[in-house]
C-alpha cells in the first residue's frame, strides 16, 4: 500500500546510494528464464521451489529463483564486458514457499556482485559494502557472520563424508539456526551417517570464541588439508582487510555454522543478523561462486556477491520503529473553491512544483473540511487556502497542520513556503 511503498522506496534509495558509492552499476535481467538455465544450479530442495511451466510455444520456462543465475548467464553471453564487472540489481524473485514470517513467494532482492576477481580484496569489499549499508540504514547492533565452504568441505572429508554426500549434509546444517542441534543430529542420523561422524561434525560447527581463537583451532584441526588451509587463509585475508578499514570485531564474526544452502558457493560465505531481531533471519546473504559462470561458458570466471532482503529489512525497521513519523510524498495541498479561485490554485501548485516542492491541487468537492481531512489522512504538512477573499487581496493563506500555525503571504512570495518545509 502507498504508505509502506513510500518507506520501502526510502530503503531502496539508501541501499542504492551505498552501492553506487562503491562503484557498482545497474543491470536488469528478465523475470523469465529457460528452465534448463535455472535447474541443477541450486540443489534439490531449491529446484523444487522454482516455478516452472510451459509457455504458449511449448517451451519449458521458469520464474527466476534469485538474481545470481541470470547474472551468470549474462556474463557468459556478453564475454566482452570489461572485468572486474561490478553490478547491482533490484528485482522481484519467486519461490514456491509456504508463506510465513520472513518467507514469501514473491519478494525483492537487491544484489551486488563483483565478477572476474579471485583476490580476497573482492570478498572484503563485499563485507565492507554490507557494513556500510547496515550503518546507512540506521542499524548499529548487527553481526556479519562469515565462514568458508573450503573449510566445510575439508572437515567433511576429514570425518569421512564423500563429495556426493556434501549437498545433503549442507542442506541439513543450513537449517540449524531454525531447527536446533537436536533436529540436525536426528536428520543426519536418518541419512545413515554414523554417530561418530555426526558427533564430530556438530562439535566442529559449534566451535566458539573470538575470530583469532576460532582460526587457531581450525589450523590445528585442518593442518594437513591443503583445501582447508586455503579456506583459513581466505578468512584471515578478509579479516585483515576489514581491520584496516576499522570494521569492529563486534560486527564481523566467524561462525562455522553458516553454510548457505545453495550448491554453487565455493569459498567465503556471508550472512548478516540483526542482534535485536534474530528471529527475522538473515537480512544479507551471499558468498563466492567461482564455478557458476563456467556452467554457461567455456572457462571459469571467479565471482562473489551478496543480496539484501528488502522485505526483511523493512520488517525489521518497522518492528524497531526506525522509520520517520512523516511519510507523505506531497508537501503542500492547494485547496479549491469557485472557478476563479480554482485557476489560481492550479497556477500556484504549478509554481510550487517549479520551486521543487511536491504539490497537489485538491481534485474533489470544494468543501474545505473535506480538503483538510484529505490532507490530514495523507499526512500532508502544509495546506494553502485560496478562496474568493484571497483572490481579491492577492494573498494566499498557509496552514501548517503540524503546529496549527496559520499565516497570510503575498501571492507572488511562494519562496516563503520553502522555509516552512522542514
Amino acid at each position: 500500500m502507498p504508505e509502506k511503498m513510500i518507506l520501502q522506496d526510502k530503503i531502496i534509495e539508501i541501499v542504492k546510494g551505498v552501492y553506487e558509492k562503491f562503484g557498482f552499476t545497474p543491470l536488469q535481467t528478465p523475470a523469465l528464464e529457460y528452465a534448463e538455465t535455472l535447474l541443477g544450479k541450486y540443489g534439490e530442495e531449491s529446484n523444487a521451489l522454482i516455478y516452472q511451466f510451459r509457455d504458449y510455444g511449448g517451451r519449458k520456462v521458469g520464474l527466476r529463483f534469485d538474481l545470481t543465475i541470470p547474472l551468470a548467464r549474462v556474463m557468459a553471453m556478453y564475454s566482452e564486458l570489461s572485468r572486474p564487472f561490478k553490478r547491482y540489481q533490484l528485482a522481484p524473485v519467486w519461490r514456491a514457499e509456504n508463506p510465513q514470517k520472513g518467507r514469501f513467494r514473491e519478494f525483492f532482492q537487491f544484489d551486488s556482485d563483483i565478477v572476474g576477481v579471485s583476490s580476497m580484496m573482492a570478498d572484503a569489499e563485499i563485507v565492507n559494502l554490507i557494513y556500510e549499508t547496515m550503518k546507512a540504514l540506521g542499524f548499529n547492533r548487527f553481526i556479519i557472520q562469515i565462514n568458508n565452504r573450503k573449510i566445510l568441505d575439508s572437515l567433511a572429508f576429514k570425518v569421512g563424508i564423500s563429495k556426493n554426500q556434501l549437498p545433503t549434509v549442507f542442506r541439513i546444517l543450513d537449517k540449524l539456526e531454525k531447527t536446533g542441534i537436536e533436529e540436525a543430529e536426528k536428520a543426519l542420523l536418518e541419512k545413515r551417517f554414523s554417530k561418530e561422524v555426526v558427533k564430530e561434525l556438530l562439535e566442529f560447527i559449534q566451535i566458539k570464541g573470538n575470530n583469532q581463537e576460532i582460526l587457531s583451532r581450525l589450523k590445528n584441526l585442518l593442518f594437513d588439508n591443503l583445501k582447508g588451509i586455503k579456506g583459513i587463509e581466505e578468512l584471515e585475508s578478509i579479516l585483515a582487510y576489514s581491520k584496516e578499514i576499522s570494521i569492529p570485531e563486534d560486527n564481523l564474526k566467524i561462525n562455522l555454522a553458516i553454510i548457505r544452502g545453495l550448491d554453487y558457493y565455493t569459498g567465503p560465505v556471508f550472512e548478516t543478523l540483526i542482534s535485536d531481531l534474530p528471529e527475522v533471519g538473515s537480512v544479507f546473504g551471499g558468498g563466492r561462486y567461482d564455478n557458476l559462470i563456467g556452467m554457461f561458458f567455456e572457462k571459469e570466471i571467479p565471482a562473489v556477491g551478496v543480496s539484501i532482503g528488502i522485505d526483511r529489512i523493512f520488517s525489521a525497521m518497522d518492528t524497531l520503529k526506525m522509520f520517520p513519523v512523516e511519510t507523505a510524498i506531497t508537501q503542500v495541498l492547494v485547496t479549491v473553491f469557485d472557478k476563479a479561485a480554482q485557476i489560481l490554485s492550479f497556477k500556484t501548485a504549478n509554481e510550487l512544483r517549479k520551486l521543487g516542492i511536491n504539490s497537489e491541487v485538491y481534485l474533489g468537492e470544494d468543501d474545505l473540511s473535506k480538503q483538510f481531512n484529505y490532507a490530514d489522512k495523507k499526512k500532508i504538512p502544509l495546506v494553502i487556502i485560496i478562496g474568493p477573499d484571497e483572490v481579491k487581496k492577492n494573498v494566499i493563506t498557509i496552514k501548517d497542520l503540524r503546529s496549527g500555525e496559520q499565516k497570510n503571504i503575498k501571492g507572488d512570495n511562494l519562496i516563503t513556503i520553502l522555509k516552512m518545509i522542514k
